[in-house]
């Protein structure tokens, strides 16, 4: 249960400049926030129409959901906590891999990164709708109004999800590749979950077949290992990868019966979707952190076209 393969971004997203909504922007927002709240998520929250939230809204429609019925506000008030602002963070998280394996952590690296993710919404975004706060313990922030906001304490190192009873053993998770999409479904086809992923790339292509799950491990350490890399530095050794949102595999690892694949998180959600990655299946934090919590040793998983 060890993820080898990094499957990391080979591009960088974009920044939004501190600028009030328009009314599209805000349409945008209330239709994610949907969405999210609704179990079809959009990936990370922007404000904006884009290619993971048209699918999620097509996904949504097809499930018999109405993503244009609302009926909540987009946004709610927060109040930082001191655990929020009191890190540990980051700052300075270089970019080569043999350089992180130095630190002692990849943690957030502010408090402004930590409270997107919990909220599922973007850094950018999140200042645009605080433009005058200061983001430190006792302010109050307005935040995407979403239902299960990630906590920023992840569960012990190395240690597995209870599965909720409420949810059917016979779940299957079902991974489409042309689609850029996971979805969890029960015995009958009910989705249970849906949301964008990150599926490979032209060197490194999804390995399309039925897999199944052996275990999760929370909070990973990544064992990286150049050889396995199309693209490495011939520079690099092996090297461990300390633990943290900010490591290559992210918050959590769900590891599958072919080797060295699996499904997992990932220190830029903004990118998921959209670029590509060495073969694994990455999700939002938020996004595999839920997955995690659905499946167990031995939940089935296909990938498909």
């Amino acid at each position: 249960m060890i993820p080898w393969l990094a499957c990391l971004a080979l591009a960088f997203a974009p920044f939004s400049p501190t600028t009030p909504l328009s009314p599209q922007e805000q349409r945008a927002l209330a239709l994610q926030v949907t969405l999210d709240r609704a179990g079809f998520s959009p990936g990370e929250i922007d404000a904006h129409l884009g290619v993971n939230t048209m699918r999620a809204s097509d996904a949504f429609r097809r499930g018999g959901g109405n993503p244009d019925a609302g009926g909540v506000p987009a946004t709610m008030n927060y109040t930082i906590t001191e655990q929020d602002a009191a890190g540990p963070f980051t700052p300075d998280i270089p970019s080569d891999l043999m350089q992180q394996a130095k630190l002692d952590a990849l943690g957030y690296r502010n408090v402004v990164e930590a409270l997107g993710e919990k909220f599922h919404v973007s850094p950018a975004l999140l200042k645009r709708l605080n433009p005058s706060v200061e983001f430190k313990a006792g302010a109050q922030i307005a935040v995407p109004n979403v239902l299960d906001a990630l906590q920023p304490a992840p569960p012990a190192r190395g240690g597995r999800p209870t599965p909720d009873p409420s949810h059917p053993a016979n779940i299957l998770v079902t991974v489409s590749r042309s689609d850029s999409s996971l979805t969890l479904t029960d015995g009958e086809g009910h989705v249970l979950f849906y949301a964008p992923v990150t599926t490979g790339s032209e060197h490194d292509p999804l390995p399309l077949g039925d897999w199944t799950v052996t275990g999760v491990q929370h909070n990973p350490k990544f064992r990286y290992n150049p050889a396995l890399f199309w693209d490495a530095d011939a520079s690099h050794s092996k090297a461990t990868i300390p633990s943290g949102p900010n490591n290559p595999v992210g918050v959590v690892w769900i590891d599958l019966s072919k080797a060295h694949y699996g499904l997992h998180g990932t220190p830029e959600p903004g990118l998921i979707g959209h670029a590509e990655s060495h073969g694994c299946v990455r999700l939002t934090n938020w996004d595999a952190a839920k997955v995690a919590s659905l499946v167990r040793p031995g939940t089935r998983v296909v990938f498909r076209e």
